[in-house]
């Protein structure tokens, strides 16, 4: 087999091996994942934007592929499982007619598999590379129990994407490097949450259609009757992101890296599980709509070389949470069916790390880092109970030959507790939504997340 031949095959491969992982969701700072290889992890990411010690450099910075010579294969995977419960110490029903206030919730968290696949080639030698990043930016899964005290505001609430990156990385100069990709992002959504069949009844024809309800097996004529809306969709949409990356004379480099805003027109479906007959007009099945634009990032990172087995990693991520107010969802028509109030803050990150080189062979890493977290405490919901938290992690890479090394990395998340204050009716709704009781939810969240990540990179 000839030397390119085996590169193409190789390229092929790559991609084979990253678009055959399929997007799982998971929480992190607001529900945007940092956790884009393994490599970095024992760092907690610190200075990823400046690191640039492989192919997954695509996703941090585009230009610090110019570090990366040849052909080279990166595949990681990332478990991450956070454990979110709730404390009820207050909260109230949605309507006289709710049978039954409910429980905790039970963990609201699951194990989640983050997987990201990355290759690049050195195009023109010393000049230009290319290369391809397959990841999932954006994830969250919180899972509830059916009968809980927050029913009526979430069940279960899933994101999941999965973004190709083609990448093209220059050395303008030994001490310059500029990179640039686009962004092509699917996103796929599924949201659930309790209805109280007894009270939509009552509203819209009094006493005599929840007899009606009552009468159909559906709850009592006290009330009683519930069911479950889900929401789910998927879209497709495109984005870019950039960087630099300065390599100065004191073993220093500095990078910076942008990625643009992603706005995604998702389009799917509604369904109203254990609905009475009564109700199918006025709470039909059928097609919705939202719209929801993720975040941009801008990150500024150092890397520094202190002795020759000891480099120090800094790094100060922002990210622009305020694009996201509020979630709002219309039926085909423009008609509108629900409304969560977010307010999302832009929130940041900021991160250390140090790489030691114990041996040829083994390298030790460790790193912690600060999470600002985008969720205000007036507006936060159990689809998303975030709050701020720190970062404890530490990794090892084995290099077993020249061209192939082995990462795995460990983190623990100290996750500050979060308070719940949510009323019984949107007090501010948007323009021609008509606010549902949904029962205030008064309480506090406690949570904490695992991490753990294994990376192979192969290098031709």
């Amino acid at each position: 087999m000839t030397k390119t031949h085996l590169r193409r095959t190789s390229l092929i491969a790559a991609v084979a091996l990253a678009l055959w992982a399929p997007p799982s969701g998971a929480r992190a700072s607001g529900f945007q994942l940092v956790e884009q290889n393994g490599s970095g992890l024992g760092n907690a990411y610190a200075g990823q934007a400046a690191a640039a010690e492989d192919a997954s450099t695509i996703f941090f910075n585009p230009a610090g592929l110019t570090r990366v010579p040849g052909l080279q294969l990166v595949a990681a995977l990332d478990f991450i499982r956070p454990s979110p419960d709730f404390t009820d110490s207050g909260s109230t029903r949605a309507t006289p007619l709710q049978p039954s206030l409910g429980g905790n919730g039970g963990d609201g968290g699951s194990l989640s598999l983050v997987p990201s696949g990355y290759v690049s080639f050195e195009t023109v030698p010393g000049l230009i590379w290319t290369g391809l990043g397959v990841s999932v930016p954006f994830g969250l899964e919180t899972n509830w129990d059916s009968g809980w005290v927050g029913r009526f505001h979430a069940l279960k609430s899933s994101v999941e994407t999965i973004n190709l990156n083609p990448t093209v990385a220059w050395k303008i100069a030994p001490w310059l490097s500029v990179g640039a990709g686009a962004n092509y992002q699917r996103l796929d959504a599924e949201l659930t949450n309790a209805v109280n069949y007894s009270a939509a009844a009552f509203a819209a024809g009094g006493a005599a259609a929840l007899a009606a309800v009552a009468a159909s097996g559906c709850g009592t004529a006290a009330g009683g009757c519930e069911g479950v809306a889900k929401v789910s969709g998927d879209t497709w949409t495109w984005g870019w992101n950039a960087g630099a990356m300065l390599e100065l004379p004191t073993q220093t480099r500095v990078g910076v890296s942008y990625r643009s805003t992603m706005k995604h027109h998702v389009k799917g479906d509604v369904s109203f599980s254990n609905r009475p007959a009564l109700l199918a007009t006025g709470l039909p099945n059928g097609p919705v709509k939202t719209t929801i634009e993720m975040p941009d990032t801008v990150s500024v990172a150092v890397a520094q070389k202190v002795l020759p087995a000891l480099e120090l990693l800094a790094d100060f991520t922002w990210t622009g949470w305020s694009s996201i107010t509020d979630l709002s969802i219309y039926r085909k028509s423009g008609a509108p069916l629900s409304s969560t109030p977010l307010e999302f803050d832009d929130s940041w990150r900021v991160g250390l790390g140090a790489n030691y080189q114990a041996t040829q062979m083994l390298k030790v890493r460790l790193g912690t880092a600060f999470d600002k977290t985008p969720v205000q405490d007036e507006f936060r919901t159990p689809r998303l109970p975030d709050e701020d938290r720190w970062w404890a992690a530490a990794g090892l890479q084995w290099a077993f030959s020249r061209q192939a090394a082995i990462d795995v990395g460990g983190a623990y998340l100290f996750i500050k507790e979060a308070s719940s204050n949510l009323p019984n009716v949107d007090p501010r709704p948007p323009t021609g939504f008509q606010p549902s009781p949904r029962g205030a939810l008064v309480g506090s969240y406690d949570a904490s997340v695992w991490i753990a990540s294994a990376q192979a990179r192969y290098s031709f």
